[in-house]
């Protein structure tokens, strides 16, 4: 379980991923030059809250994907296949992120600056991907052990 390389990878997954949903990934900054955070709940503009918790919806699916994925250390092949479901998440994420930003800086007339809990998700996914690999290293070598018996 936890000794395995691919366990560790995906703890830390799960990590960066309950990270990234604390902190505010930009700010928005109007014409006349007031800030509006922009966190993956939405951003507070003082009189309207634009709501964006879809963000906060896939960044939890996508971490509680990758801590129960750890428990499946018996079924490989299931494991493989829950953490590329769990990156095709994680990408649909900035798709997201990016559509939330094209609509809102209309809508606001702002210009937006990233922070940098943006980059989270990303070490989360090249995380994921390790651990994609050190899975099917595993399942190879089960395999080819299965064939010497």
């Amino acid at each position: 379980m936890i000794q395995r390389i691919q366990s560790v990878y995906l703890l830390l997954v799960t990590g960066l991923l309950i990270l990234a949903m604390a902190f505010p990934v930009g700010t928005f900054v109007a014409a006349d030059g007031a800030p509006y955070t922009f966190t993956n709940f939405g951003v507070n503009t003082g009189v309207i809250v634009h709501s964006t918790w879809g963000l906060f919806g896939l960044l939890l699916i996508s971490a509680i994907l990758a801590f129960g994925t750890i428990f499946l250390f018996r079924n490989r092949m299931l494991q493989i296949r829950i953490s590329i479901f769990n990156a095709i998440l994680m990408v649909g994420y900035y798709l997201s992120f990016a559509v939330f930003v094209y609509l809102l800086k209309d809508d606001l007339d702002a210009s937006y600056n990233l922070s940098w809990a943006l980059g989270l998700p990303l070490i989360a996914l090249i995380l994921n991907y390790l651990a994609i690999r050190a899975i099917g290293k595993d399942e190879v070598l089960v395999r080819a052990t299965d064939r010497l018996r």
